[in-house]
């Protein structure tokens, strides 16, 4: 059904007591939004079709290769991943009852293909803490799902059993071997490794993991949002698509799903934010798309709209160091009567009571929808006119793990640009009805203000 018939129906079940939550608090929330019942578009679920098909190929003769399911933001990737695992489940687990109605999935659901998949052993890996928090708590209200479905790469690398399937959201993010978040966390990898093959070797990522850990695997991947020096090389990624592509196991999500601007709108960011930029502006439709002067009225539009509609929050690059996660009462982003802090919290910060004062940075908001963003372009990314081009500002940039060289590796600030102009490509683009901006740096903002 559409959102208006959608609407209407919640009106009519709330008035009948069925539900106490508003119609926007209700699509809001991670339940709705990370949902396996979600409707899938036309394009979503033809790639669900095959890779079901194609699993089943593979499960009734020799395994086969990969799959991979590339997409953009907005193209319902997580989305995707969710609804392939609860689908796989709930053919394993069909009785054979009759559907009352007929529809492009039903085919799917005979005895052979249920015997087939009859407890097969699938897990969902979530490489961010985040989003992987919000969707184990969906899979735990989920009937034939559970919580423990849902992985780390370190769950599954450690884990004394192996899987049939391993879906793997958010693929790029997957870690190569470099400095972890934490002393324990490094010697995890080291002992993964040793474990798993024979020795530590620095060529061995998570994607290795997986990989040795599942008889099959689906990646949903976009080497456009790799945003740490520590996630999966790009050219790696690109292999991973040439094999698959070779194999008909590559599915591309091309259709936007989240931001309402039409089609162009990601492709039309992230060229403004490229050394090739667009050569003129896009119609955004009814989109609230506003380019601000003046950070203080952007904080309090961005409020405005939260008060109104809710999931509205301010984002960040990282441009400002963290200073009150060691002391609570110390402002991190200042401008002229404006004290801002970072999120307070990791896990689930979009939902958090305090996430509307506070402004969330790239690894509180990847893999989320709001309603409205306001983005604050920080001086770790600059544009000089003389050469007319984008510049990655290193003394602006406090991401530590961001700019840290793997083994071996000697980051340029060409490098660096890369990752900060994929960072802001993601966050502004989270925004399903309007995006904000404010840039710091004078000349970027002029720079951009064309475009839009």
């Amino acid at each position: 059904v559409d959102r208006r018939q959608r609407q209407m129906c919640i009106r009519d079940r709330r008035a009948d007591g069925l539900f106490e939550a508003t119609i926007e608090e209700i699509e809001n929330s991670d339940l709705f939004k990370l949902s396996p019942f979600k409707s899938l578009t036309e394009q979503q679920g033809d790639a669900v079709v095959s890779v079901v098909q194609g699993l089943l190929a593979d499960l009734r003769g020799e395994p086969g290769t990969g799959t991979v399911i590339e997409g953009g933001p907005g193209t319902g990737k997580t989305v995707v991943a969710i609804f392939l695992v609860k689908m796989l489940r709930d053919i394993g687990e069909w009785d054979g009852e009759p559907f009352e109605s007929e529809t492009y999935l039903s085919g799917l659901f005979t005895p052979d293909n249920a015997a087939t998949l009859r407890g097969l052993q699938i897990g969902l890996v979530v490489p961010q803490q985040s989003l992987r928090k919000s969707i184990q708590a969906v899979f735990a209200r989920t009937p034939g799902l559970t919580a423990q479905m849902v992985l780390s790469p370190f769950d599954v690398g450690k884990s004394p059993h192996t899987w049939d399937l391993l879906v793997v959201d958010e693929s790029h993010r997957l870690s190569q071997r470099a400095n972890q978040t934490s002393a324990q966390k490094n010697r995890e990898f080291a002992e993964i490794n040793a474990t798993l093959f024979g020795g530590d070797d620095p060529k061995y990522t998570q994607l290795d993991w997986v990989t040795q850990q599942s008889h099959q695997q689906v990646l949903l991947v976009d080497a456009r949002q790799r945003v740490r020096p520590a996630d999966l090389d790009a050219s790696l990624l690109a292999e991973l698509c040439t094999a698959s592509l070779t194999q008909g196991r590559l599915h591309r999500l091309t259709s936007q799903m989240r931001v309402r601007a039409g089609e162009d709108y990601v492709d039309h960011v992230r060229r403004v934010l490229s050394s090739t930029p667009p050569t003129q502006t896009i119609d955004f439709g009814e989109y609230d798309f506003r380019f601000f002067e003046d950070v203080g009225q952007m904080v309090d539009a961005i409020k405005t709209r939260d008060a109104e509609q809710g999931l509205a929050r301010l984002l960040a690059g990282y441009a400002w160091s963290w200073e009150s996660k060691k002391d609570k009462l110390r402002a991190d982003i200042v401008f002229p009567g404006i004290e801002l802090q970072w999120n307070s919290r990791v896990v689930d910060w979009v939902d958090s009571p305090k996430s509307v004062d506070e402004v969330g940075s790239i690894h509180t908001i990847q893999g989320y929808d709001l309603n409205y963003a306001g983005v604050i372009i920080g001086r770790d990314l600059t544009y000089d006119p003389a050469t007319r081009s984008l510049k990655f500002n290193r003394e602006s940039y406090y991401d530590r793990k961001g700019r840290q060289n793997n083994p071996g590796q000697k980051l340029s600030d060409a490098d660096l640009l890369e990752y900060v102009q994929n960072i802001y490509s993601v966050l502004l683009t989270r925004g399903i009805r309007g995006t904000y901006v404010y840039v710091v740096d004078p000349h970027l903002r002029e720079y951009m203000r064309p475009f839009f």
